[in-house]
């Protein structure tokens, strides 16, 4: 098999690739890596689509997918491919399959008992975690740039929609203008573009990252909209948009995440912008 620049072989696991993309993309020329970018934020459209298909949702030529795949050492498209397939196949856990895996570490009359005690020691160490590598610096610069703002922007989507809720309510309560990017009408496109460099926004995801999430982060990007990312990873397409970035890396119990130590920072995060504008206030 062939190998990037003759040093190491193709990755064959899919957070493998992730990390041999963020390492490689400066050097990546223009389409190769705009067709990377791509592969890593609709990585289920790789697994199941065809070079023709991908290349045309991507905007790119089916010839670059075979480019990509033998610049980052894979034989052809197709090999690049079963990276994405394995990954599907990993990620295909049910619900039920996740709760007959509690039950096979729990017996008898135990299983309740069991059950809340798993998640609570998930949240437990997921709060661990955070106030370990938690940066203070980093998150007084987040609620420096969220209290100059005029109307603060909150994305969030699926797993993540629980902290733009609360953080829409709690800055109601404090009286911070906000407004949620997620309408049952279809606008959601019209109000970003609304937007200006006067603002700024919160955008929360987590791998596999929600699709309408990172457009959305972008485009306020794009708009010069003072950007707070909330997310897992520095390869996360949110931390490579945003003005500032905050790392939350959640444990879990049988596979249900926990949303613990995110949420503890989305409570602290409206709180210290409202006692930011007073201070500056007084």
């Amino acid at each position: 098999m062939a190998t990037m620049e003759g040093v190491r072989p193709a990755p064959r696991n899919f957070d493998e690739l992730k990390q041999l993309v963020a390492a490689s993309q400066l050097r990546l020329p223009k389409r190769l890596a705009q067709a990377a970018q791509y592969a890593l934020l609709h990585p289920n459209e790789i697994a199941l689509g065809t070079a023709a298909s991908i290349a045309a949702a991507a905007q790119v030529q089916p010839s670059t997918w075979v480019r990509l795949a033998r610049h980052l050492g894979y034989e052809g498209f197709s090999d690049f491919q079963l990276v994405f397939r394995d990954r599907l196949k990993d990620r295909a856990s049910t619900y039920e399959e996740r709760l007959r895996k509690i039950e096979k570490g729990v017996a008898g009359d135990s299983y309740e008992g069991a059950l809340l005690s798993g998640f609570l020691s998930a949240a437990r160490r997921s709060i661990d975690s955070l106030s370990e590598t938690i940066n203070s610096a980093d998150f007084a610069r987040c609620v420096g740039a969220l209290a100059e703002a005029d109307t603060i922007y909150l994305v969030a989507r699926r797993r993540a929609y629980p902290l733009a809720a609360h953080m829409a309510y709690a800055f109601g309560k404090l009286r911070i203008k906000s407004v949620v990017i997620d309408t049952a009408n279809g606008i959601d496109a019209e109000i970003v573009d609304m937007a200006t460099p006067k603002d700024a926004a919160i955008a929360c995801s987590f791998a596999p990252y929600s699709p309408a999430s990172v457009e959305q982060a972008r485009a306020l990007a794009d708009l010069g909209v003072p950007l707070v990312a909330i997310t897992d990873s520095a390869l996360s397409p949110l931390a490579a948009c945003a003005t500032h970035w905050l790392e939350v890396s959640e444990h879990d119990f049988a596979d249900f995440r926990s949303l613990s130590a995110s949420m503890a920072l989305v409570m602290a995060l409206p709180v210290a912008v409202a006692e930011r504008r007073r201070y500056r206030l007084r």
